[in-house]
């Protein structure tokens, strides 16, 4: 189980806990064990992608993040592969349990995944953020899906699934900043790679419109969009005015509890109790 932690651990802040704020903040949740249910799915999923994503990225993990599984010895790279296309019938096997239309999200998200993985579509900006769309579109329909206990998604639901994904799609390579190093042995080309400052400034201006668009979108009270709008540009100027790779690292992390806020916008749409 820690092994399994382990494989999983960078992406809670990423994936983890920004779906599981999106789905709790786009449909009324009727039960612990529904939300716990729902949980459970994502995980499950996660460490299917994130098993099958370190197998290939053993190089980049031996530079930036050492402890994990196959760098630090306790999984071998075919043990490795062998765990993933297992994973992939736990993951249709659970998904089945709730429904041929959540098998559907699974199916989409195994080929995602090998689309990034195996057809190295990760190597290019452009590729890889489109991969990173399609990982989340996945996600949010199950998560939603689940939580909301229904076949469908309501109209609320489809807007702030439209809204994260393209939120996603024009903010997925601040993680580039801090794994420069990593993805120059894996020969990737990402974004600051091709220019240092140019991203830098795109970053902080995407930012910035964001945290001022996204509460005029959901209808949230004065207050809450000012707290949002400055933690937004906080958020932004770390990006442009500290560029070492310990300070990326933590402007990402602090970007990931925003991505989080972001995330939960929605439930105002929903319950109106973000109104002040």
């Amino acid at each position: 189980m820690y092994t399994a932690i382990l494989f999983t651990w960078t992406d809670y802040k990423t994936i983890f806990f920004p779906i599981i704020s999106f789905a709790y903040a786009s449909v009324s949740v009727r039960s612990t064990a529904v939300f716990l249910k729902a949980c459970l799915w994502i995980w499950i999923h996660l460490l299917l992608c994130n098993v099958s994503n370190q197998a290939r990225t053993e190089v980049e993990d031996a530079t930036n993040r050492p402890w994990r599984p196959l760098p630090s010895g306790r999984v071998t790279n075919l043990q490795a592969i062998a765990l993933r296309w297992v994973l992939v019938f736990v993951c249709i096997a659970v998904s089945s349990v709730f429904g041929w239309h959540l098998v559907v999200s699974t199916l989409t998200l195994i080929f995602t995944t090998y689309m990034y993985d195996e057809l190295e579509i990760s190597s290019h900006g452009v590729g890889k953020n489109l991969c990173a769309v399609g990982g989340y579109l996945s996600f949010e329909v199950g998560a939603v899906k689940i939580m909301g206990e229904s076949t469908t998604l309501n109209p609320a639901s489809t807007r702030a699934i439209y809204v994260s994904l393209l939120l996603i799609f024009t903010t997925i390579h601040t993680q580039d900043f801090a794994d420069m190093e990593g993805d120059l042995a894996l020969g990737r080309k990402t974004l600051p790679m091709y220019d240092p400052e140019i991203p830098r400034i795109a970053t902080m201006l995407i930012i910035t419109t964001w945290s001022t668009v996204l509460p005029i979108v959901w209808g949230i009270g004065p207050i809450s969009t000012a707290g949002f709008v400055a933690f937004g540009s906080y958020v932004s100027l770390r990006f442009y005015i500290w560029r070492t790779a310990e300070m990326d690292r933590r402007s990402y992390l602090i970007f990931n509890i925003w991505l989080v806020m972001a995330h939960l916008l929605p439930i105002q749409a929903r319950a109106g109790c973000i109104s002040w």
